[in-house]
């Protein structure tokens, strides 16, 4: 099946697209397309125009300092992975990236993309939602900046505005005495995620657990992120307050069945994956540590 008819624009620079996309009627902006052009194709949705944004220069660039990671609506989701200074300062990115699909779809979606498409069963927009991000929204009427809990409204859906582009993410940097960790179960690799569970750990050099962060793909309706630190109020990575942190984690989040699995079994797996993925992150804050003090001296 091909798509339905549509106008196809190019623009060269971001102020052109703005103004295009503000003038078009029902149209959808092309980045990577690996969402939109499926739904086009099979005409389980038609469109007006399509606006290209594959030649603005300035929406291809990876800006990497102490404080975070900020990258455009055309960065491919390889160039992330890839991108040596992206995982120094900010590891959970390529830990999370590395799940999403195939090489062939990450060497062609966009990072951004992902992110505002708002799939719950999607590992960026999580991570995202973890990291406390922001999303720089632009249209002729000017710029602004979303945070992550003020992204996502529902199912697939965004406070984006109908004339505003994504343009940009900025993702924090992580910090000091910190360690991540992403773990996923899926029926084959590059299938969507059964359920899948990333991980923010502090811990001081002693072993003494600080704070914990954790992000949920495919269990709820929305990218969900569920501070779990009073669970370790006694500041141990026990077995005891693993099994604490997963029911904890479950207060917070509605698995429900599908196709794929039982919201029983998906209530299991937040379970078993939270409790590897804090585990992994706690040993990844320790590893850092040991790492900075040897530096340091």
């Amino acid at each position: 099946m091909k798509p339905a008819e549509f106008t196809y624009r190019r623009p060269e620079t971001l102020a052109e697209a703005l103004e295009e996309y503000a003038q078009a009627t029902d149209a959808k902006v092309l980045a990577g397309g690996q969402s939109l052009i499926p739904l086009l194709s099979m005409r389980l949705a038609t469109i007006g125009e399509l606006i290209d944004i594959n030649g603005i220069p300035e929406l291809s660039r990876i800006e990497v300092d102490d404080t975070g990671v900020r990258f455009g609506a055309i960065v491919r989701h390889t160039e992330l992975l890839e991108h040596a200074e992206v995982a120094q300062v900010q590891p959970l990115i390529p830990a999370a990236l590395q799940h999403v699909a195939h090489a062939t779809i990450r060497n062609r979606g966009t990072t951004v993309g992902s992110i505002v498409h708002a799939d719950a069963a999607g590992e960026m927009p999580t991570v995202f939602a973890m990291l406390g991000g922001t999303l720089t929204a632009q249209s002729v009427r000017g710029a602004r900046e979303i945070s992550a809990p003020d992204l996502f409204l529902g199912a697939l859906e965004t406070s984006l505005a109908e004339d505003e582009i994504a343009t940009h993410v900025f993702l924090p940097a992580l910090p000091e005495k910190h360690g991540v960790a992403f773990e996923e179960l899926a029926r084959r690799h590059g299938d969507y995620a059964l359920c899948a569970v990333g991980a923010i750990v502090g811990a001081e050099p002693d072993g003494r657990v600080t704070s914990v962060r954790a992000g949920y793909v495919s269990v709820s309706d929305v990218p969900v992120a569920v501070d779990l630190t009073e669970t370790f109020s006694d500041g141990r990575c026990s077995p005891e307050n693993l099994a604490a942190a997963g029911e904890e984690a479950l207060r917070h989040l509605e698995p429900a069945s599908d196709v794929h699995a039982t919201a029983r079994y998906r209530a299991q797996l937040v379970r078993v994956l939270t409790a590897r993925a804090i585990t992994n992150a706690y040993e990844d804050a320790l590893a850092r540590n040991q790492q900075y003090e040897s530096k340091g001296a």
